[in-house]
């Protein structure tokens, strides 16, 4: 992820003026406050909070890397807990918070100017999910966040919209609800609720979004460690990592040869080396990215078996040989991750799922071509679709090759606190978020067969 630094010589926090949306205001309206004086009266959290959503609609940057950046540094950490409460709540309820003031605008089909859209938003988040926030904090500061970013002709409209919203009973399941309607009260986009319901069922998908609403869960498919040993990665990375690491093959009279072909950020990289023998090639297109995780491995160990290179997956140079065990977690649409990337839901269009296949079928297909004889390949993603997982498999993997039945390879793992029985399905991993403790994933093991 890009690390977004602030322009402009402006100051950490400080809400973007645009004063190009600014009409004069006649003498009969009496005095109003500048957008500096408007600026004043806003908390520093939802300054920063309002900054860092204009930036993340405007895909400039990810709400981690703004979340733990310049914008949050000056914050008291009682701010800095709001700030993030307020950027990823607002992220994940934003197709509900929008549907939700909808029905008060004069004229629902209306495009509001951004500005005042985010301060709508912002507003109606915490007047129905935070209820610790007194409403009129809630109300007042929307108001004030709107002058300040330059709209002052929209502060009543702001004004009368969330006095309804806090007035109005907060949307409820219903008995029956279409998908239509539950993918909008839980902020997803039709489409891909359509097609989780497709494949995986109604219930499961009805689980999946409450489960994108939430806060991950920490510790749910392995016991909590204080092992200082231990990379720090989510649930669902480390069990993909230790399943690569078993499907390790036995070698003799040499070293086990490790490659990790699109290994940024390194958390996987780390758990292969730590759980393998030999040595590990850890290669990755980005050279920034690069750079950060061989930073990374420094503070390990045991991080010294890994060599980092900046590499396409697909053009490895020939001189780098041959390996008996690879790992292809491959760029994918992060469609399982949407609690912890809540932004993806409104960036992903349903033909970005073809874009990312054919360059998923280009890796696989690569690192397929350097595997040592016995060698085993293992293909992730952190998406539920299967045109990235199982049909890039079927398209790339011909009758040559065989699964290695990943149950087999789950019970080699160490400290799981979940049957992960229902998460494997004809040898393949598939895990779902709400039916399983931890993100989306899914993994498959293959190996050339002999003969």
């Amino acid at each position: 992820m890009k690390r977004f630094e602030g322009a402009g010589g402006k100051k950490p926090g400080a809400v973007p003026v645009k004063r190009s949306f600014v009409k004069a205001r006649p003498a009969s309206a009496g005095p109003t406050r500048s957008a500096e004086e408007a600026q004043a009266k806003v908390s520093p959290a939802r300054r920063v909070a309002f900054e860092i959503l204009l930036l993340v609609g405007a895909g400039k940057g990810h709400n981690d890397e703004l979340l733990h950046g310049v914008r949050t540094e000056e914050l008291s950490p009682e701010d800095r807990k709001l700030a993030t409460a307020l950027v990823m709540g607002v992220l994940r309820w934003e197709i509900a918070l929008d549907a939700r003031v909808r029905n008060f605008l004069e004229r629902p089909e209306q495009k509001l100017p951004e500005p005042v859209a985010l301060a709508l938003r912002m507003g109606a988040f915490q007047l129905q999910h935070m209820n610790r926030i007194p409403a009129h904090a809630a109300l007042s500061e929307s108001v004030e966040l709107c002058r300040a970013a330059g709209h002052p002709h929209a502060t009543g409209m702001v004004n009368a919209i969330l006095r309804k919203v806090a007035a109005a009973q907060k949307p409820k399941e219903r008995i029956f609800e279409s998908t239509a309607a539950f993918a909008e009260r839980l902020g997803h986009p039709r489409w891909l609720v359509e097609r989780w319901v497709e494949h995986y069922g109604r219930d499961a998908a009805i689980k999946i979004c409450e489960a994108d609403q939430e806060e991950p869960a920490s510790g749910g498919l392995f016991a909590i460690s204080d092992d200082e040993k231990m990379p720090q990665m989510d649930d669902g990375s480390r069990l993909v990592a230790e399943i690569a690491a078993a499907a390790a093959p036995v070698v003799e009279d040499r070293a086990l040869r490790v490659w990790d072909c699109c290994a940024a950020p390194g958390g996987k990289t780390l758990m292969l080396a730590l759980r393998t023998e030999g040595d590990v090639l850890a290669s990755d297109v980005s050279a920034k990215r690069t750079a950060h995780m061989e930073a990374r491995l420094r503070r390990f160990p045991y991080g010294a078996k890994v060599r980092g290179v900046v590499s396409d997956a697909a053009k490895l140079a020939e001189e780098e040989g041959e390996f008996d065990l690879i790992l292809c977690d491959v760029p994918c649409s992060g469609t399982g991750t949407l609690a912890r990337n809540p932004e993806i839901r409104q960036r992903l269009k349903p033909e970005e799922l073809a874009r990312q296949a054919l360059r998923q079928r280009e890796i696989l297909a690569a690192a397929m071509k350097r595997l040592a004889p016995g060698g085993r390949v293992v293909y992730s993603t952190c998406s539920l679709e299967p045109e990235e997982n199982e049909r890039v498999v079927e398209a790339v993997a011909g009758a040559e090759w065989r699964r290695v039945g990943v149950d087999r390879l789950i019970g080699r793992v160490e400290g799981l606190r979940q049957d992960l029985g229902s998460a494997v399905r004809d040898g393949q991993l598939r895990t779902l978020p709400g039916v399983h403790a931890c993100d989306g994933f899914y993994a498959v093991v293959l190996e050339r067969a002999s003969g």
